[in-house]
């Protein structure tokens, strides 16, 4: 906790940074935390208990419309809504998405139903069968989910094989769970399945069913094949269903390929973020890194927050976390550590909250795949940092940009020789060697007396406590690099 903390520190004995140097990071992130709050609040905002939600699944089934659902599904979840109604117009798109999103519709506590209107081809297939009811529009179809190369070509024999293998299974589950025929599910995607209800023949070997809204709907031993009835609109899908709640439509935000990109990319937006507080806090006079900083972390909440993954809930933690850590640089560096690791255990603890997957009437505490994915992005993030920072820390002292702003910072009251050490070098025979005392921390850079004069002084990479014994090791223009005197 100590090494997360020093990520962290302020030269407080050298940087005198303005008010506004200090708070502008800090300002960044409560703004963009604000509006990622307000950015999908609307759906929360409409949907009141016993509400109808209705959901478009409309175009190419694709890793955004799962975030989009997901988060719709929360919304209407967490507000109470009496149903939801998918209404279905697609083709089809990738099998992976639409897995992803048969696992988050067969998580849903509350009464699902897809419209058919017009089209259930495909992957768009395999997600109605993950609903509890079907309805279709008079002129729709339901079907044909042979899986194929994104080229449009059929898959070599060996592959096509074991898809198909898995995903009959899957579908056969999936609509076994949702009270649907699994034969007619497998029969979507595997043409060598032969589907009969009792001794009547619905579909022979040889290619894949396909059903429109007269078959789907016709009923077999007093059940329906497949559909619950034919509606010719939303509206009338809830007279027929029975469904007595106000009607809400929720739509994609616009954000949802977005959130997409920032979930992927969560470990690379987690270690801009570290490595951006570093170098704030260890370059004196420097914005930009802790400006970058902000954003990092602001866009790593703002696509979870699309993603229906994190809440202001989570940002608050983070900025509370923050503001403890910010204390204890400024006002207890050298007293305790009790705020430093408060703080920084809230932000790391936000920054997992934020990527658990976390449905209502689940758990409080994740378990399984739910914590193990969020935990090796936060890992891998923590230990790049680490080896970034440890690399920094060797070599940044010795570059041309960090002296340059080591030597523009405030030097304490009194006399100091600070900015002209060709002058003190000419006067006390400044030179390797000569011996003084720091002053100031030296982290890494600071202040330190040789007689009766100061000069702004910098180590390679090494913390020196004050009242240290110091050595001169060279002068380099206005650079004078010391380190702590060997005791014989």
């Amino acid at each position: 906790m100590k090494m997360l903390l020093s990520i962290l520190e302020i030269n407080s004995g050298t940087t005198r940074r303005s008010s506004l140097q200090v708070a502008l990071p800090v300002v960044t992130i409560f703004a963009a935390s604000f509006f990622i709050a307000s950015a999908t609040s609307q759906a929360r905002d409409v949907i009141h208990k016993g509400y109808v939600v209705v959901v478009p699944l409309r175009g190419e089934v694709s890793p955004s419309l799962l975030m989009f659902l997901r988060r719709a599904e929360k919304a209407a979840e967490g507000s109470g809504a009496s149903a939801m109604i998918f209404e279905m117009d697609t083709y089809g798109g990738r099998l992976d998405a639409a897995a992803d999103i048969v696992n988050a519709l067969n998580r849903i506590t509350i009464p699902t139903y897809t419209f058919i209107n017009s089209n259930a081809g495909s992957a768009g297939a395999i997600i109605a069968l993950a609903t509890q009811h079907i309805y279709m529009a008079p002129v729709s179809a339901i079907g044909a989910a042979a899986p194929i190369l994104p080229t449009g070509e059929d898959l070599p024999p060996t592959a096509r094989e074991k898809t198909i293998s898995y995903w009959s299974a899957l579908i056969r589950s999936s609509a076994a769970r949702n009270a649907h025929n699994p034969d007619i599910g497998e029969a979507f995607m595997n043409k060598d399945k032969e589907v009969k209800i009792g001794d009547r023949l619905i579909h022979p070997k040889g290619t894949l069913l396909t059903l429109n809204a007269q078959e789907a709907i016709e009923r077999i031993n007093g059940k329906p094949l497949l559909a619950d009835g034919i509606a010719d609109s939303i509206v009338d899908l809830t007279q027929k269903a029975g469904l007595k709640g106000e009607i809400v439509s929720l739509n994609p935000s616009g954000f949802e390929h977005l959130a997409f990109w920032i979930t992927t990319l969560a470990p690379l937006l987690l270690l801009g973020g570290i490595i951006g507080a570093y170098l704030e806090f260890k370059i004196p006079g420097a914005s930009l890194p802790g400006i970058i900083s902000a954003i990092c972390f602001a866009l790593f909440f703002l696509g979870h927050y699309l993603a229906g993954l994190a809440g202001w809930e989570v940002v608050a933690l983070f900025a509370v976390g923050m503001v403890l850590v910010l204390i204890e640089i400024l006002f207890f560096a050298h007293s305790t550590i009790v705020f430093g690791v408060v703080g920084v255990f809230l932000m790391l603890a936000s920054l997992l909250w934020a990527m658990i997957d976390r449905y209502p009437g689940e758990t409080f505490f994740p378990k399984g795949r739910m914590l193990a994915v969020p935990l090796l992005n936060l890992f891998i993030a923590i230990v790049a940092a680490v080896l970034v920072i440890a690399i920094l820390a060797r070599f940044l002292p010795r570059t041309s940009l960090y002296r340059r702003f080591a030597l523009m910072t405030s030097n304490p009251r009194g006399p100091s020789l600070a900015g002209a050490p060709h002058k003190f070098a000419t006067t006390l025979s400044l030179t390797p060697g000569t011996q003084g005392t720091a002053i100031t921390i030296l982290r890494p850079s600071g202040k330190a007396r040789f007689a009766d004069h100061v000069v702004d002084v910098v180590t390679e990479g090494e913390f020196i406590a004050p009242q240290t014994p110091i050595t001169v090791m060279q002068t380099d223009g206005m650079r004078v690099v010391v380190k702590r005197t060997t005791q014989v």
